[in-house]
């Protein structure tokens, strides 16, 4: 009997592993959770949105790898990625910090923002501008201006914004170096990225992207605790369960 339990034990214990293994080598490999927990991203993604992000789609860099284990420099299989691209990507302050942005300016690019317009190589970025957005954040509705976007390769996407005379508004021009990308984001307004001096963000480096945000698979307005049980039901939003990133 006690061999038979040991037994037991023992498949038990080698399940677990094989289990965690196999966990690793997707994660590692092809896709990875990622949580929003800002608004820059609105009305993209939302906080409280769960997506999975590939890892797969741009190669794979030492950020691919559990812990970022600089085992190589660089990035292997690379394949570039769009302009329009949602991207999580390691802060080239604090790489053990998380980022997701909209991937706006390529290599040898030049941005620029001028009066909220977002210019890519001295032409005007196409916006059009459709009915207000109201987002509900802690108990408190806002209302933003709604834009869809065109970048220059034909890619639309929603954008908001407070006006067009905010601080990240008017820039200089950027002129984007080798190897590194310029992100934003959707809420042009709420957003530390290439555009802030002070966020850290800067010309993100290839090697620093992650992979690109797929799809979501979970998402919670956050207006339960987690022993509320009964509430959960009514603070999942059925809508986004599922829908792609774009």
């Amino acid at each position: 009997m006690a061999s038979r339990t040991s037994g037991g034990i023992g498949e038990t214990i080698k399940t677990i592993v094989y289990a965690i293994l196999i966990a690793i080598f997707i994660r590692t490999f092809f896709y990875e959770p990622f949580s929003i927990p800002s608004a820059s991203m609105v009305p993209t993604l939302l906080v409280g949105d769960y997506l999975f992000v590939s890892k797969f789609s741009y190669g794979y860099s030492r950020y691919s790898l559990p812990l970022g284990l600089p085992l190589f420099s660089g990035r292997v299989f690379f394949r570039p990625p769009h302009r329009g691209d949602v991207a999580v990507f390691k802060l080239p302050r604090d790489p053990s910090v998380d980022f997701i942005k909209r991937i706006i300016g390529l290599p040898g690019d030049r941005i620029q923002m001028k009066n909220g317009i977002l210019y890519i190589n001295d032409e005007p970025v196409k916006r059009q501008q459709i009915s207000p957005y109201f987002y509900d954040e802690n108990g408190r509705t806002s209302t933003y201006i709604h834009y869809i976007e065109t970048l220059p390769n034909g890619y639309q996407h929603d954008t908001i914004e407070i006006g067009d005379d905010q601080p990240l508004d008017n820039t200089a021009v950027f002129t984007v170096p080798p190897n590194t990308y310029f992100m934003m984001g959707d809420n042009r307004d709420n957003s530390a990225d290439s555009r802030d001096p002070d966020s850290g963000v800067g010309y993100v480096p290839a090697a620093n992207i992650v992979g690109r945000a797929e799809f979501i698979f979970f998402s919670t307005n956050g207006y339960a605790h987690w022993w509320e049980v009964w509430k959960w039901p009514f603070t999942v939003r059925y809508s986004r369960l599922f829908s792609g990133i774009h």
